[in-house]
């Protein structure tokens, strides 16, 4: 691209108005958010929400877009508004340390709870008290990975539209429905009335996840519930699960960290699902 750069200031108003959606407020306010980098863009520019695309504008240097055509053409073909700019421009809107080049703004896409429940899911991870935007956005990862049909953010938890719970998610933000604001008792209320069997994930677990999946219990609509990184999950949400687990630890480890525990326990179960007579169809080989 050998045009000059559009916009040169980093105080210029198009400039600050996107700054502003670092703060969770302003988000809010307006449902928009910042995905930063080609990945999170290139993912944002293929989505589509409530009929209408998900990206609506991108701020890219000019090397950006020489680099990453493909991208800025995928935005362009969304509809999106390009503005090419400045590194300064770029380094004003980012939250790394080397910015990509590429930031987006787009619109919420999270899905009412309601909508999740009808759709009858099969595996769902729910965020329950979780702080740190790094490990909300990694859980999310390993949701999508494992084939999870929702994330739930419950309204004690982290913004999953944080950049960096949107940078941890590695494009899996827009890749899965996410609720968001229910509270705890709200999710897991819906959730077994929506047929899934509830599980909390706890270090200190009546029950170990090799116990569970000897039991034949786990092949069925399963939703697990994840804590805070700090102290896990409060007595009173604990009291709410079908099932309080914990993943066994074999060797000397003191613990694991959250999102590697949701990963094992959240894959134990897609496992479980795929195995003859569990709720999901096996993959042809």
């Amino acid at each position: 691209m050998d045009a000059a750069p559009e916009l040169t200031s980093p105080r210029s108003p198009r400039v600050t108005a996107a700054r502003r959606l670092t703060r969770r407020a302003t988000r809010a306010k307006e449902r928009r958010f910042l995905a930063e980098g080609p990945q999170a863009v290139r993912e944002a520019a293929g989505h589509r929400g409530g009929g209408e695309p998900t990206l609506v504008e991108l701020f890219t240097t000019p090397e950006a877009a020489e680099r990453h055509a493909d991208v800025v053409a995928a935005a362009r073909a969304a509809g999106a508004r390009i503005r090419t700019t400045t590194d300064e421009v770029v380094a004003e809107l980012s939250q790394t340390v080397t910015p990509q080049g590429l930031v987006g703004v787009c619109r919420f896409l999270d899905r009412p709870f309601e909508a999740v429940l009808a759709a009858r899911p099969e595996l769902v991870a729910v965020l329950a008290r979780v702080r740190d935007p790094g490990n909300a956005g990694t859980v999310l990862r390993c949701a999508d990975a494992a084939g999870a049909d929702a994330v739930v953010f419950t309204d004690a938890s982290v913004d999953p539209y944080n950049p960096k719970a949107v940078r941890a998610s590695a494009g899996s933000l827009f890749h899965l429905p996410v609720a968001v604001g229910v509270t705890a008792e709200q999710a897991v209320a819906g959730l077994r009335a929506a047929g899934a069997r509830v599980l909390a994930a706890d270090g200190a677990g009546e029950r170990d996840l090799d116990t569970e999946l000897d039991t034949g219990r786990m092949g069925g609509p399963t939703a697990w519930v994840f804590g805070n990184e700090a102290w896990g999950l409060p007595e009173e949400t604990r009291a709410l699960a079908d099932e309080v687990v914990r993943v066994p630890i074999h060797g000397r480890a003191e613990s694991l960290n959250l999102a590697t525990a949701a990963a094992v326990c959240l894959y134990a179960s897609a496992r479980a699902q795929r195995a003859a007579g569990g709720c999901r169809s096996v993959t042809p080989s």
